[in-house]
């Protein structure tokens, strides 16, 4: 079940809010999508989208239409 994961990862995020995994990316990069935290570690970034943030960002019913009602 997705509310389970600690980290959802972004290609489902950007599937959940119809945007590419780019924007995912570049908003957690530059603060603008309050989902989660891009961390950059030398030259490389980590991303950590909380399904806590993201429900409350879009709404369950949307990660509902996503995932079915497996919540």
């Amino acid at each position: 079940m997705i509310n389970e994961l600690n980290n959802i990862p972004v290609s489902v995020a950007s599937k959940i809010l119809g945007v590419s995994q780019q924007f995912i990316r570049i908003g957690l990069q530059q603060k603008r999508l309050p989902i989660g935290s891009a961390v950059q570690t030398s030259s490389k970034w980590t991303y950590h989208i909380s399904y806590k943030l993201l429900k409350d960002y879009v709404g369950e019913e949307k990660i509902k239409k996503y995932v079915g009602d497996d919540l």
